[in-house]
């Protein structure tokens, strides 16, 4: 590892940060390569390679990881103001050579908008277990939350992975021509001139008194300035591209610590909070420039945190309650709500099925099936039969036909999956979570089969609905 020199001895601490008396870690550069003059052991030319440790001091604020990729952004800006910018994390590597090429088809592409500022690639990471069990793929994230940001404003940025027009950084004009976006580099990046000049964008009082972290570059005032960067270059107006070939672009690596998962998170949660209660909440900034869909996106993430409230009080309240005999629900309210869901389930399948055939026949002008539904029960035995909770049916009805054709499908597959995870028939693998979804319809479908088959009174279901 490289390090930087210091106005007094350097030393780091084992967590990587300054001792104590330390005042100033100054700027340091060393080019590895350089394009068109370096080559590999296979004669081959190489690209600019350039290590880079900006100025820190205890006197001015480092801004953390927006702070290091504003000052790599001027450093690159004095050496090749190349137009594209790709950020990557230092535990990701390139997985497709093809990358690049994918990119350039978006920025290049005349057809394309041209507010477009940056392409983002999912992130995927390599050695996570089959189950995933701390659930580090982040599935939810870059497989529903990016593809579908993808056809509003655009994805959010990653982190990693995402290749920006760097022309994006600049909110406004820069003062300093060095930095001008259209400024093309010809000197070598070896030059004295041009190390200096990088030696000195690099230092951390040069943001003083300017636009950077604010208007210009990464944005400053979140531990998470990724999503709060995305957030108010979209409400400039830019406009960005989720990119997920079958290929994964880049390959990382993921935390197989929980401790390590569970802290990593909880940086998250805290630099998401600070973005969710700023000025710059997605609720109130920018619904007019973005549109209500993308804020709403752009909450559904910053609130992220606050899903520790339900959650806490749904991991404690209704245990510590049972262990004081103490009833948080009010009395037959289970047998209340378990009543209600079973009579939806069922009026769905068998009402809203027929009223939505018969609105649909109705609106092409056919004849929708007409049914005439007579009560053959005498009033006072289903009377009593409905004080004892007892269903009544009574009637050869056909819309009682899809809802007895579900329970004996659904008791079909329930006790077929039984029967294949007692005697291993094939794979089951996946199918536990059908084989529940199947139980709970069955217990669901309880009255009905007693109709079908226990029941001999008036009320039960004929046998005529039964047998077809």
């Amino acid at each position: 590892m490289i390090i930087s020199p210091t106005k007094k001895k350097m030393k780091l601490s084992a967590d990587g940060q300054m001792d104590s008396h330390l005042t100033t870690i100054l700027p340091w550069f060393r080019v590895l390569s350089e394009y068109g003059k370096d080559k590999d052991v296979s004669g081959h030319g190489v690209s600019n390679l350039v290590y880079v440790s900006r100025e820190k001091s205890r006197d001015s604020p480092h801004h953390f990881k927006a702070g290091a990729l504003n000052a790599l952004i001027r450093v690159s800006a004095t050496m090749t103001n190349a137009p594209v910018i790709l950020t990557l994390d230092s535990d990701m590597y390139s997985n497709d050579p093809q990358t690049p090429l994918r990119v350039l088809c978006y920025l290049l592409d005349p057809s394309m908008d041209p507010k477009l500022s940056y392409v983002q690639f999912r992130q995927v990471f390599h050695g996570i277990n089959k189950d995933d069990i701390y659930g580090s793929a982040m599935r939810h994230w870059f497989e529903v939350l990016m593809s579908g940001m993808d056809g509003l404003a655009g994805p959010i940025i990653a982190g990693s992975g995402g290749f920006f027009r760097r022309r994006v950084f600049y909110g406004c004009p820069s003062e300093a021509l060095e930095m001008n976006q259209d400024l093309r580099v010809s000197h070598s990046i070896k030059s004295r001139d041009v190390l200096a000049m990088a030696h000195n964008v690099a230092g951390c009082k040069y943001e003083n008194q300017t636009e950077w972290g604010r208007n210009m570059g990464f944005r400053y005032g979140s531990l998470v300035e990724d999503l709060f960067t995305s957030c108010l270059l979209h409400s400039e107006g830019w406009k960005s591209v989720n990119c997920n070939p079958k290929r994964p672009a880049f390959l990382g690596k993921s935390p197989i610590n929980f401790h390590d998962c569970v802290n990593q998170a909880m940086r998250l949660s805290v630099g998401l909070l600070e973005v969710a209660f700023s000025r710059y909440s997605p609720i109130t900034f920018g619904v007019r420039s973005i549109g209500l869909l993308s804020e709403l996106c752009y909450a559904s993430v910053t609130f992220w945190a606050i899903w520790a409230i339900p959650i806490t009080i749904y991991a404690f309240l209704p245990q510590l309650a049972l262990l004081n005999s103490a009833s948080i629900f009010p009395k037959e309210s289970t047998q209340r709500w378990w009543n209600y869901q079973r009579a939806w389930m069922m009026r769905v399948l068998s009402s809203f099925s027929f009223g939505l055939v018969e609105y649909l026949l109705k609106s092409i002008g056919l004849s929708s099936i007409g049914f005439n539904v007579t009560s053959k029960v005498v009033e006072e035995e289903q009377r009593k039969r409905y004080q004892k909770g007892i269903f009544e049916f009574g009637v050869a009805s056909p819309i009682f036909l899809p809802i007895t054709m579900a329970a004996i499908i659904i008791l079909v597959a329930f006790l077929s999956g039984i029967a294949r995870v007692f005697f291993r028939q094939g794979s089951i693998e996946g199918l536990h979570l059908q084989i529940l979804l199947a139980g709970f319809g069955m217990v669901n479908c309880w009255p009905i089969y007693e109709a079908m088959v226990l029941r001999a009174d008036k009320g039960k279901m004929p046998l005529k609905v039964t047998l077809v």
